[in-house]
């Protein structure tokens, strides 16, 4: 595996109401993280600009917004995200939608990155979604399609980390939320690992929200994660 810097492989979570409120995260945080996490919450809440104003900055974004539709719609969409710098983008993994993204996004810096299995959901959740695998199985047979398709890298929870980086060899990204520090709560997480188990199973990079947003020392936290993950290089 390639490779990288800590700084690198820790991505923080604004999962937050506001873009006031993200923006404050960032200033406190100031150079302790490089890299930060845009979802659902903030994005709809002005938080495309802000990922403009972070990429200005010389920080790293990953939007993770989860796309899935008809082809054209997937490329048209990818298209125009790719054209903002931000560094990576989730999408669901399914082939045709993953084929459509990789095509569209081609020549870019955009890392495209395929959703296996919800870190929210186990087994008995897939079984009422309608599945038949388990999360396991599920998890290896979308990596393997995203692999086949181009894609940059997968995301999926560090406790596939270690299947999901036999599949898809040393240099695409294996991305690993819900990541919990020794000690702290799981909160709506199912599949939950330390960071540093989650480096030694194979993951490039941590997705870790509130540990670090909602710690009384936002800056103390991070660094304390930082380390974790050095050590475990």
């Amino acid at each position: 595996m390639t490779n990288r810097k800590a700084s690198d492989q820790l991505i923080v979570a604004l999962d937050v109401p506001t873009v006031l409120e993200a923006a404050g995260i960032v200033e406190n945080l100031g150079d302790a993280v490089s890299f930060y996490k845009i979802g659902y919450q903030l994005a709809f809440s002005g938080g495309m600009q802000l990922a403009d104003e972070l990429v200005r900055a010389g920080k790293r974004v990953f939007l993770d917004l989860k796309l899935l539709d008809i082809d054209n719609t997937v490329a048209k969409g990818v298209e125009a995200i790719a054209k903002t710098g931000v560094s990576m983008l989730t999408l669901h993994a399914y082939p045709k939608a993953m084929a459509a993204a990789v095509e569209a996004a081609s020549g870019s810096g955009l890392c495209l990155l395929g959703v296996t299995v919800l870190t929210s959901m186990d087994d008995a959740d897939l079984v009422d979604a309608g599945y038949h695998d388990t999360a396991e199985t599920l998890v290896a047979r979308r990596a393997r399609q995203a692999f086949e398709a181009g894609m940059g890298g997968i995301v999926c929870s560090a406790a596939e980390a270690r299947a999901v980086r036999e599949i898809v060899g040393p240099d695409m990204a294996v991305v690993t939320p819900g990541i919990r520090p020794a000690g702290a709560a799981a909160g709506d997480q199912k599949r939950v690992v330390t960071p540093a188990d989650a480096i030694a199973a194979g993951a490039s990079h941590l997705v870790v929200g509130r540990p670090v947003v909602a710690a009384s020392d936002r800056t103390a936290s991070a660094l304390a994660i930082l380390e974790e993950i050095e050590s475990a290089a």
